[in-house]
């Protein structure tokens, strides 16, 4: 005699299930494979004039720094006194947009929470295309990309030139490839069990031999998930450090200096606030569309949104927090020319910058307080938005306000950008959103090996449930 025992609706209220459906092991495996494996031509059209409209931002992109390469960083808007102007403020950003893969995926793994396991993929994948773009702006920044090997440390002898160690700039060069190559080896080792199903899947044999050489001769033994599980975490202790450091030694390009606005211990811990801040709001952008466009609300549930979302608002009050803190300590230094640029960063001439980012990082995400704004989708997509938004503003006004306003008011001048800095930064978003949506063509948007994983553990915790229920009830 067998006994059905049903889990109490109040109980599923209170702790949702991760995986919804109640899908078996099969059907998870089909499911988020047939997003890429359709029939040949049935691929939406939708996908390809979405991939079409990206990919003619990114060869806008090519074209600029083609036109940039022959003519030189002249055409950018950079004057005197403002030297950096979008092209750092680009870098900035799209360097924190990368932040939340590595914290999805690695810390969030380390601390074992289970709710990572839907999104992680897709963060790692946003991670690699984030820093990809991030890079292209200081290589360009340098007027002559050709030579970029000087920024690494290898002997020249030709020129008798070497790198100065103590510039922070030299320091990004290292922090950036180390983060990019760890985050890199960290998606690729996740991909593995999952490239060997697709593998085992594949119709034609140029899939089956490219998936084969891939996964690297997986085949699921205990011994092949025994070294799996054993490299995997080590790489998530290797990129946990990474997420404080990276950006840390972005943040010293500004802190190091003796610039007003600049010259702050606070920005470490600030900018790897606002960093997490950021890139969990681009992940939450692009989860949304895909769980709209892809059917994927039994994988993305309503409980990975609103966790992705209380983060959101805790970084933002961190955020908003170091913003008084700068003001707060402008006032306390005593100091005439850090006073002067924090009220001239609120009210001077590029007043409108700093209250959007106050507005759309500080004032808007408090909304989150509210469950119902948690769990309210079209909420969660204006806001994932607006913050991002906010974040490009706050790596503007960082820059442009501590350097528009100099110690000497004869070397005061404003900062416009040129078309050439327009059209390099939209080519960016076309360079990024284009590869995610080849990467969501091609591979698994969701880590089936990881979310199996999950539906066993909620599996085995209901059953452990379920049984201590029925010797209650003897």
């Amino acid at each position: 005699m067998s006994v059905v025992v049903e889990q109490d609706p109040k109980l599923l209220e209170v702790n949702p299930p991760l995986v919804q459906g109640n899908p078996s092991y099969h059907d998870i495996t089909e499911r988020i494979s047939a997003i890429i494996e359709p029939e040949v031509g049935q691929t939406p059209m939708k996908y390809w004039i979405t991939l079409g409209v990206t990919a003619s931002l990114t060869v806008l992109l090519g074209g600029m720094l083609a036109y940039l390469a022959v003519t030189g960083i002249g055409v950018w808007g950079n004057n005197r006194p403002v030297g950096w102007a979008w092209d750092i403020t680009n870098f900035v950003f799209w360097i924190g947009i990368g932040h939340a893969g590595t914290l999805i995926s690695a810390i969030l793994f380390l601390f074992r929470q289970k709710w990572r396991t839907s999104i992680n993929r897709s963060a790692e994948a946003m991670t690699l295309f984030a820093v990809m773009c991030a890079g292209i702006f200081p290589l360009f920044h340098t007027g002559r990309p050709w030579r970029a090997y000087w920024l690494f440390p290898v002997p020249n002898t030709d020129h008798n030139v070497w790198q100065n160690f103590r510039s922070p700039l030299i320091w990004d060069v290292f922090a950036v490839s180390t983060y990019f190559t760890v985050s890199l080896l960290f998606w690729y080792t996740g991909l593995v069990p999952d490239l060997a199903t697709l593998r085992d899947r594949a119709a034609t044999k140029i899939r089956q031999y490219a998936f084969g050489l891939f996964s690297l001769g997986w085949r699921g033994s205990a011994r092949h998930w025994r070294h799996y599980e054993a490299a995997y975490l080590i790489l998530a202790g290797i990129s946990t450090p990474l997420v404080l450091s990276v950006h840390s030694v972005v943040s010293f390009d500004f802190a190091t200096s003796v610039i007003p606005g600049w010259h702050t211990t606070i920005f470490p811990p600030y900018f790897v606030a606002g960093a997490i801040f950021s890139g969990f709001a681009c992940v939450m952008t692009l989860l949304l569309i895909a769980r709209w466009t892809l059917n994927l609300q039994d994988f993305i549930t309503m409980k990975h949104l609103e966790n992705m979302n209380k983060i959101i608002l805790v970084t933002g009050s961190i955020v908003g927090y170091a913003y008084c803190t700068e003001f707060f300590i402008a006032w306390y230094s005593g100091s005439i020319y850090e006073r002067f640029t924090f009220l001239n960063r609120a009210f001077g001439p590029y007043w409108w910058a700093a209250w959007s980012m106050y507005t759309c990082n500080v004032f808007i995400p408090q909304l989150y307080w509210f469950k119902k704004m948690r769990t309210n989708l079209w909420v969660m997509f204006i806001i994932s938005i607006t913050t991002n938004i906010g974040m490009w503003f706050e790596r503007f006004v960082i820059i442009a306000t501590s350097l528009t306003r100099d110690f000497l008011p004869s070397s005061w001048w404003f900062y416009h950008p040129t078309y050439v800095d327009v059209c390099t930064f939209l080519g960016t978003i076309g360079l990024f959103l284009s590869l995610f949506l080849i990467f969501a063509r091609f591979l698994p948007l969701i880590a089936i090996s990881e979310v199996k994983g999950v539906r066993a553990y909620e599996k085995h915790a209901f059953a452990a449930t379920a049984a201590a229920g029925m010797k209650e009830m003897r």
